[in-house]
């Protein structure tokens, strides 16, 4: 709710300050007073068009703020406070202090206030709005359908997420097959190519190690019949000469242990040189296997290490494809099933909006013939595309005339009398909602229907209309009048709000331009009387 609106520097407002309340407020005023500057006021917090020619003559800008809050009243943790600066060359936007791009200002406040007028913001227009109008107009739950589409995208998403498509995927499944298979079957382990490396060192030198061995074990023994530098007939030689003496009795113990040294060394000469044997057939096993672990090395890893990294790396990968695939197929019938739902919920949407569509219409047309447009047409067209969100609201003022989108509506009294009696058929309505020429060509009785309109609507929104029918303002729960005078060679307006004597003598002034004429004062009496808002006695 709009519970204050200040305007400084706007036209011919100074600086003025309207407290306003629930149900409908309705300003009056004499011709050229400044009553449509408020309107303009209140499009620029909407975010319209900043005229700098509207900032008053000596003003470096003109500023504009509305407080908005619950029924409880501004200070509560809902209020919130809009504001807008217009100067030549630029204009600026604050919410709650904070300043902010035009653009966020207007997306804040279309969700508080809707305004009705001509060449002012026209809610209503666009086919959004209109298909959630006709939606909430049927009673149509879109929620079903809404649903339905996200399951349908999150499936689409999942499966793209998934990577390549099925032929790619099988592909890639049959490359780590092979992979797989090849390492597998090569049963590589770890740390056998320097194993392999030593045993075809030992095979290919089988000859030449038996021929040292046998050099060796003779240089060591001797041949057995000359032991003259026989190594073992020396230190047998060394051990007589020492053993006798106690003196030198580690001497000969050392003697002792490398003699037994020697022994066994030429005892292991003796194996090496009886046991080696040339083994071709196993030299051509370990070379050709060599020569495995370099083509699996070259492909998978500079070692077999590696080559075994790669393999479960592998097989991981390849149970995640499998696991993709199937879930890929799962995706496929999931699929499906969630587009035939949601051809199934947009044929249902559809169907109940083309049979909501001419019960608005009817509706709107009935309140129409009551705001002193008789002959008016309203259409609702919904697509032929099933959900039918192509909703299209077609309006014709005349007989003869071609019924139109209301987009394109010149008549700024006829649109908003239209949407007047839009908000009527529907059964939820923006906070506040203001009208500006609503009651533009017409009088009489149809004026009267108009304010008791009005005053309906004011029941579960507030409502700001500018008027300059008595009958219309007589429905209002309180009356602001805008004035102009002169101050001091300055023009400027000035915003009261009426009291129960003050109302009848603005509405004596809007019936017969004389606010002290009796007759006019009992009129204005007897209209306050009969819309239910009753004023004191003369």
């Amino acid at each position: 709710m709009l519970w204050e609106l200040r305007v400084r520097d706007l036209g011919v407002i100074d600086d003025v300050t309207v407290e306003l309340g629930p149900g409908m407020t309705a300003l009056t005023g004499e011709t050229g007073a400044g009553k449509t500057l408020v309107v303009h006021a209140i499009s620029l917090l909407l975010g319209g068009r900043a005229d700098p020619a509207m900032v008053r003559s000596g003003a470096d800008e003109a500023l504009v703020e509305g407080r908005f809050a619950g029924p409880g009243g501004p200070g509560g943790a809902d209020e919130v406070v809009l504001a807008r600066a217009v100067a030549p060359g630029r204009s600026r936007a604050w919410i709650d202090g904070r300043m902010v791009p035009i653009g966020v200002l207007a997306e804040r406040a279309a969700a508080l206030v809707e305004l009705h007028g001509q060449h002012q913001h026209r809610a209503l227009v666009s086919v959004a709005a209109q298909r959630q109008a006709l939606d909430q107009a049927g009673g149509i739950d879109t929620r079903p359908l809404v649903e339905a589409r996200r399951r349908q995208h999150l499936l689409e998403e999942e499966g793209a997420a998934l990577g390549g498509d099925a032929s790619a995927r099988a592909r890639q499944a049959d490359l780590l097959g092979y992979q797989i298979a090849e390492i597998e079957g090569a049963a590589v382990v770890a740390g056998e190519d320097a194993t392999l490396e030593a045993e075809e060192e030992r095979l290919s030198s089988a000859s030449a190690v038996r021929a040292a061995a046998g050099a060796a074990r003779h240089a060591l023994a001797g041949s057995g019949s000359d032991t003259e530098g026989d190594v073992s007939s020396a230190l047998a030689a060394v051990s007589a000469l020492v053993a006798p003496h106690g003196a030198l009795e580690a001497i000969d113990a050392r003697v002792r242990s490398v003699q037994a040294e020697v022994a066994d060394l030429a005892a292991e000469l003796r194996s090496i040189e009886e046991g080696w044997e040339d083994d071709p057939e196993r030299l051509a096993e370990v070379r050709a296997r060599r020569q495995l672990l370099v083509e699996l090395c070259r492909k998978y890893g500079p070692t077999p290490e590696d080559v075994l990294g790669f393999l479960e790396g592998a097989r991981r990968e390849l149970a995640e494809l499998q696991g993709r695939e199937r879930r890929a197929g799962e995706i496929d019938q999931e699929l499906a099933a969630a587009r035939h739902q949601v051809a199934d919920r947009a044929a249902a949407v559809a169907a109940a909006r083309r049979a909501a569509a001419p019960r608005l219409a009817a509706a709107v047309e009935e309140t129409l013939r009551s705001l002193a447009l008789p002959a008016a047409r309203f259409t609702v067209h919904v697509g032929d595309d099933d959900p039918g969100d192509d909703v299209v609201f077609g309006f014709g003022a005349n007989p003869g005339e071609p019924v139109l989108p209301l987009a394109r509506v010149a008549s700024g009294g006829e649109l908003s009398r239209t949407m007047l009696a839009l908000r009527l058929a529907l059964t939820t309505h923006p906070d506040v909602l203001v009208f500006d020429e609503v009651d533009t060509g017409v009088g009489g009785q149809a004026a009267l229907a108009v304010g008791a309109a009005l005053a309906r609507l004011a029941v579960t929104s507030q409502v700001l209309v500018v008027t300059h029918l008595p009958q219309v303002a007589a429905f209002a729960d309180r009356q602001l009048a805008v004035s102009k005078g002169d101050d001091g060679g300055r023009t400027r307006s000035t915003v009261a709000t009426l009291d129960p004597d003050g109302r009848v003598v603005e509405l004596a002034r809007m019936l017969s331009g004389s606010p002290d004429s009796d007759a006019a004062r009992r009129h204005a009496r007897e209209l306050l009387a009969s819309s239910g808002r009753a004023a004191p006695g003369a």
